[in-house]
C-alpha cells in the first residue's frame, strides 16, 4: 500500500524506527530460538542421558523451568524493542538488559546445573529472577512515563 509519498508502508514503518530497537529484536529472535531447541531436547533427549541418576527428575524440572522462562522473557524482549523504537530511553533500554541477563544467569544456571554443573551455581539463579523483576518494572515506568 503506498502513502502520500508514494513509499510503503515498510518504508515508513523502517523510517520512523531509530534502529536502536534492533539488538533487542534480534537477542528476542536468538533466545526464542535457543529456547525451543533447548526444551526439545530436554523433551526429547535429556531423560536418556540423565537415566539412573539419582536426581534425574530434580534436573528435568530445572531445565523445564529454565527453557519456560527464556522462551517467556524471549517474547519480553521483543517487547522492549517495540518500547525501544518507540521511546528510545534509559528506562526501556535497561529493562532489555536486563531481561538478557536474566535469561543468561536464570536459565543459564539451571541449564548449567541440570548438565552437571557444580550445585553452587544455584545461587546465581535468584540473581537472574531478580534482573526479570527489574526488567517487568521497568517495562511498566516506561509504560507509566509520560512523553
Amino acid at each position: 500500500m503506498l502513502g502520500a509519498t508514494g513509499r510503503g508502508i515498510e518504508a515508513r514503518m523502517s523510517s520512523s524506527a531509530s534502529g536502536s530497537e534492533r539488538p533487542f529484536l534480534a537477542a528476542s529472535g536468538i533466545f526464542g530460538f535457543l529456547g525451543v531447541a533447548l526444551g526439545a531436547f530436554g523433551a526429547h533427549g535429556l531423560e536418556g542421558a540423565l537415566e539412573g541418576a539419582d536426581d534425574a527428575a530434580q534436573r528435568l524440572e530445572w531445565w523445564r523451568t529454565a527453557a519456560q522462562y527464556q522462551l517467556l522473557h524471549a517474547i519480553a524482549l521483543g517487547l522492549v524493542a517495540w518500547l525501544v523504537s518507540r521511546r528510545n530511553g534509559r528506562i526501556e533500554r535497561g529493562a532489555g538488559f536486563a531481561f538478557g541477563a536474566g535469561i543468561v544467569l536464570f536459565s543459564g544456571s539451571l541449564d548449567l546445573m541440570t548438565l552437571g554443573a557444580p550445585r553452587w551455581l544455584g545461587a546465581v539463579t535468584p540473581i537472574g529472577g531478580l534482573c526479570f523483576l527489574i526488567g517487568w518494572a521497568l517495562v511498566t515506568a516506561s509504560a507509566l512515563r509520560r512523553s
